[in-house]
């Protein structure tokens, strides 16, 4: 017999086929078996892995085997029982659907592959309790589609135990490689595709195609639209409205999605409906702290949104920084873990911030104190890293700070990184006298910016992973994550300083963290020099830092310090006490208090950002006052001082003598009630503006 175009195109497609031999295996297994340990194998996996091209696959092995063999793609048939039986019937060669008895009758065994299952969902229970029953015994079972089998299936004591479900995954790193090598594509190229693929094989024949028509181009996903949009429709399928597709871009830009912040993020009271959507989806997968789109199925959306709808992308991430930020200051210290990492995923794809940073298993492990018994082996750790010196000044100030030593443990609680927390504002002259790094310093606080009554300022002094050192890890990341925790989560801190030993490879990501070189504090320890880098968190406080790292995850311009943004006023307290004091006098009159340095303070820009007009200044600080002012009626003690700010600032009587008849009160008697107003009041607005 000539050969058939078929037959090109049949041995084109099994040449292009690369891995799967786990499942192939089993399949031959199977047939071959006298008594097979399954009638069903059921395979699943999103659009695009591969399920048709290994149902065709298995199909040919079957032919190999003499096995006879039906294979039928769902997406040819109306979802009714005549439209499949007359499928089966041409499939087995009979002549009309009613010799489909008699064929089963005889007791011949075949094969059945039926591809894109979820097309035949409205035939399931008539498969499941009708057709499929009646097949000849040892006949095998093939089915593939996006989700896995429905629990009638599985609670069924009859189907229970007679299928076998198995999920697609991507190929293998080497499998990826392997079959980019067959198509031709540039080897220069491969490690670039890998990673924007994951091994997705739809995504690599896409890319692969691209090759074969432009052979010299550098791959950038968004230089490609049009594999994008493939790619999507084969992953998404169809989105059923604007609302749904707004949830699936938001859960592919958060590490985890919960009903939570995805109300936040689509600005809904409710989003129960929506969550329960996308958990529907075959891209979809589940895990402890929410749900989560496969690794090509998020880059893919991101990819996508960031060229179609840039706004819409930044909007997004506004919102999610946001969500972020005020549920860190509610939760317990582990889930503002989860939340900083969640925080810290949002600049994942920055070209400033990936490199720095390792994304798998950064946040598994929540940081504990030091314990006694562990001691002597933490020094260890630096005396390997970074010599005598170093571990004897850890010594030194272990012993003084126990508790300001944070550990990382592992899955046997031995220590795998540490990072000393010190508390500069309790360390006196002498003791700063035997550690250069804390020395200078302190030296650098009194000179420059002097720390307040209630501020304090923190030195990572000592920072590294047991077996990296202050390289890229895991351990890192999650140190890192913890000082990130530590700047938005401890009250009255105004600056924080931290040592590196190769202080020129951080400079681009602590840039990028606002994070200033200090030259003026560089130390050397045991011959080695270190730079230091630093934050004064009362010029850029927490709630404008985070704002400031949105700007630049969203920008692509270089990293500099921030232009044309007005600085704040770091107050003394008796300074802060006159203008609050004065703003007092002037609560009334607007205009007035145009000059009053509160406006400048951090009391006020908390609220409304550095940006913010001198008219939004101002009635920050009125809602401020009188906020403080109100707190006071809550007390049996301090009704009687509110009551003396209210007529004598608040809704002033013409003149302190009126306001003292007003309360029924001495004059002497109104006065002291005045006077001890205003403190209480200058001590409830200087805690906020030290964010006590």
């Amino acid at each position: 017999m000539l050969p058939r175009l078929s037959d090109q195109l049949r041995s084109a497609r099994r040449l292009s086929i690369v891995g799967r031999e786990t499942e192939k295996q089993l399949f031959r297994t199977t047939l071959a078996a006298p008594e097979p340990p399954f009638y069903l194998l059921y395979i699943f996996g999103p659009g695009g892995v591969g399920k048709s091209t290994l149902l065709r696959e298995l199909s040919a092995t079957a032919a190999e085997l003499q096995v006879p063999q039906v294979y039928i793609d769902s997406r040819n048939l109306e979802p009714t029982p005549i439209s499949f039986t007359h499928a089966l019937a041409n499939g087995l060669a009979l002549a009309a659907p009613d010799a489909i008895e008699d064929r089963f009758a005889s007791g011949e065994r075949f094969v059945l592959l039926l591809d894109t299952f979820e097309q035949l969902l409205p035939l399931e229970r008539w498969l499941r309790d009708f057709l499929l029953p009646q097949l000849p015994a040892r006949s095998l079972i093939v089915v593939a589609g996006r989700h896995p089998l429905s629990p009638e299936w599985r609670s069924d004591p009859g189907w229970r135990n007679l299928l076998h479900q198995l999920s697609l995954r991507n190929l293998s790193a080497e499998e990826s490689q392997l079959y980019l090598t067959r198509r031709k594509v540039p080897e220069a190229e491969q490690a670039n595709i890998l990673s924007f693929t994951h091994g997705h094989p739809l995504a690599l024949s896409l890319v692969a195609d691209v090759f074969n028509q432009r052979p010299m181009i550098h791959f950038q996903p968004t230089d490609v639209p049009d594999v994008l949009k493939v790619l999507l429709e084969q992953l998404v399928q169809k989105v059923p409205g604007p609302a749904h597709r707004a949830a699936l871009e938001a859960c592919a830009l958060v590490r985890a999605m919960t009903e939570g912040l995805l109300s936040a993020m689509l600005a809904i009271p409710d989003a129960h409906e929506l969550f329960d959507w996308l958990r529907s989806l075959s891209l979809i997968e589940s895990g402890v702290q929410g749900i989560f789109p496969h690794d090509l199925a998020r880059d893919i959306l991101m990819a996508d949104l960031r060229w179609r709808n840039p706004d819409w992308y930044a909007e997004l991430h506004n919102r999610a920084r946001a969500y972020y930020a005020s549920r860190l200051q509610q939760v317990a210290e582990h889930e503002q873990q989860a939340l900083l990492y969640d925080f810290v995923f949002l600049h994942r794809d920055n070209p400033m911030v990936r490199p720095f940073y390792e994304w798998q298993g950064s946040a598994a492990t929540l940081p504990d104190r030091m314990h006694k018994d562990e001691f002597e082996s933490i020094l260890a750790i630096v005396q390997q890293h970074e010599g005598d010196e170093s571990a004897a000044q850890m010594r030194f100030w272990i012993e003084r700070q126990p508790e300001s030593m944070l550990v990382i443990r592992g899955s046997e609680q031995e220590p795998l990184g540490i990072a000393l927390f010190l508390a500069l504002q309790r360390i006196n002259d002498t003791d700063a006298s035997h550690d250069p790094a804390i020395r200078a310093a302190i030296a650098f606080l009194q000179r420059k910016t002097p720390l307040r009554v209630g501020e304090i300022a923190t030195y990572f002094r000592f920072w590294m992973a047991r077996d990296s050192y202050q390289s890229i890890s895991p351990v890192q990341s999650q140190l890192f994550i913890n000082i990130v925790r530590h700047y938005l989560t401890t009250p009255g801190l105004a600056y924080t300083f931290i040592p590196c030993a190769d202080s020129e490879f951080w400079a681009p990501l602590f840039a990028y963290a606002d994070l200033a070189r200090l030259p003026e504090l560089d130390f050397v320890s045991d011959g080695h020099a270190y730079g230091v880098y630093g934050h004064d968190w009362r010029i850029v406080p927490p709630a404008a830092w985070l704002a400031l790292m949105g700007e630049r995850e969203m920008g692509t311009a270089p990293i500099a310090p921030p232009a044309a943004v007005e600085r704040l006023i770091v107050l003394e307290a008796s300074d802060f006490a006159a203008a609050v004091q004065q703003a007092l006098k002037e609560f009334t009159r607007p205009l007035s208090l145009r000059q009053n340095p509160l406006l400048r303070s951090r009391l006020v820009v908390d609220q409304v950002g550095l940006q913010a007009d001198e008219t939004e200044r101002i009635n920050a600080l009125k809602r401020a006052i009188r906020a403080a002012a109100d707190s006071l009626q809550a007390s049996s003690r301090d009704i009687k001082l509110y009551r003396a700010l209210y007529h004598t600032y608040l809704q002033p009587a013409a003149t302190q003598e009126l306001a003292a008849e007003v309360l029924d009160l001495p004059f002497s008697t109104y006065r002291r009630h005045l006077k001890a107003s205003i403190e209480r009041l200058t001590e409830l607005l200087w805690q906020q503006e030290l964010a006590l």
